[in-house]
This record gives structure tokens, C-alpha cells and sequence, in this order.
């Protein structure tokens, strides 16, 4: 789906394009003193309480009661640890009162990783659930439930290096910093430039971004073609610790 009017927005957006992606996206054994330990392990396991299906995996009750009611579809990114580039994007959905893993990917995040207070290229992913309302990217509408915007204007510089050049191939706006129901090359920062913005889920180049969280290519399009604004998704992402608090 085309958002009426992309053509004249593409063009206002472009002069800034080039700037926003390179301040946001982009860029570049034990031992034995434990007697009996096996079996105490497993009153340990057999203790534990199951997980609970109304809640979504490893998301502590700060976070999770940040998760809108109405929301069925989460986008969960796993960061490996407060100061990592490595994640899994896992995919929820709600049955019901429940939620289930429908799709799961291995991704990236901020060089540096994450941060709760994110700042202006910092290099750091920021901690939180946001919602996630418009898509874009270089390449064609590949069914898109979300409004998505094509354009060249999403290319990235040819003097980055050539494994980023189809990082926004396919681009899912991140609700942080930025006016929802707008292309995701609009500039606007309603919380000020020094917050940062142009945070986006787009397409993996093997390592760490400067912000973003991204994935691969068949991950893109699962989530371009599957996450539905009637059901009213969010990300939410973080290191794990995070995420558990």
C-alpha cells in the first residue's frame, strides 16, 4: 500500500535522507565440591515455576505493562548483553490470552548496544516498546500490511562500504523520536534532535548498526507482509537484563 502523496514527501525528505541515516541507521566447568549436584539440579528444575503463556518470554513487569493492551503482534529483540551488537528477533503473536512464537531471526543492534537513554550517535539501540505504524525501503511494496513508502531516497551513500548498500532495502520504522503515519525518511524529532531518530528494523550487513536493529532479508519481508496495524504491534527490545527488569 502507497501512502497518498509519497512522491512530494519522498522529494522534501531527500536532502535530509542521507544525513539522518548516517546519524541513525547504518554506518558502518564445575567442579566436584557440589556432591550429589545432579540430583539437586533437578529438584531445582522440577521447582521451577512454568513459564507463564499470557506473558511474553523474558519481558519483566516494567516493560511488560508498557505493552498496549490492544497489541496481538510483538516484535521481541533479545540483545545478547548491555554493551553487545548481537540479538534474536523473535516474533509473537497473541491467541487468545496467550502468546505464541510464531518467527524468530539472529540480528543485530547498536555497535555499542543498548542504553536507556539514548542520545544522538551514541551507537547505542534504546531500551523500551514502541510501536511500530509505517514501512519503506528502496525496493518494490512486497505486500506490505503496513503504509510503505518506495523510493531510491531510502538508498544508503555509496561511500559507506558495500556490504551496507542494501541495509534499507526494506525499512520498518521504529516509533522513537519520530511522527507516526509518515514516510520513515520524515526528519521530524518531536522530543529534539539531540534524542536521536530514524531508528529502524531494516535488513542485516552482518555486524552492528548505529542504533537500528536489523535482520535478514526473508526476516524483513516475513515481517513487512505479516505485521498488521488492525492488530496494533510494538517492538520491544533491549539487552536481556533489561528486558527482565
Amino acid at each position: 500500500m502507497r501512502i497518498p502523496g509519497t512522491t512530494s514527501l519522498r522529494a522534501a525528505a531527500a536532502t535530509g535522507a542521507a544525513l539522518i541515516l548516517l546519524t541513525a541507521c547504518g554506518g558502518g566447568a564445575g567442579g566436584d565440591g557440589d556432591k550429589g549436584g545432579g540430583q539437586g539440579r533437578q529438584a531445582l528444575r522440577s521447582a521451577s515455576p512454568a513459564p507463564d503463556p499470557t506473558r511474553v518470554p523474558g519481558v519483566g513487569d516494567a516493560l511488560q505493562g508498557r505493552i498496549p493492551d490492544d497489541s496481538r503482534q510483538v516484535v521481541a529483540v533479545y540483545g545478547k548483553g548491555v554493551n553487545s551488537a548481537d540479538a534474536t528477533v523473535v516474533l509473537y503473536t497473541k491467541r487468545g490470552e496467550n502468546w505464541e512464537r510464531t518467527r524468530s531471526w539472529a540480528g543485530h543492534n547498536g555497535k555499542r548496544g543498548w542504553t536507556t537513554d539514548h542520545r544522538e550517535g551514541d551507537k547505542r539501540s534504546p531500551v523500551g516498546v514502541y510501536t511500530l505504524s509505517d514501512a519503506g525501503g528502496v525496493l518494490p511494496d512486497p505486500g506490505a500490511r503496513l503504509p510503505y513508502t518506495e523510493g531510491a531516497a531510502f538508498a544508503a551513500p555509496h561511500y559507506w562500504p558495500k556490504t551496507h548498500w542494501h541495509d534499507f532495502d526494506y525499512v520498518i520504522a521504529i516509533d522513537y523520536n519520530r511522527v507516526k503515519g509518515t514516510s520513515p525518511l520524515d526528519p521530524t524529532r518531536p522530543e529534539g534532535q539531540s534524542k536521536g531518530g530514524s531508528i529502524w528494523l531494516h535488513m542485516d550487513h552482518g555486524s552492528g548498526t548505529s542504533a537500528c536493529v536489523s535482520l535478514s532479508k526473508s526476516g524483513m519481508e516475513y515481517l513487512l507482509r505479516n505485521l498488521d496495524p488492525k492488530l496494533h504491534p510494538v517492538v520491544v527490545m533491549g539487552d536481556k537484563a533489561h528486558l527482565a527488569g
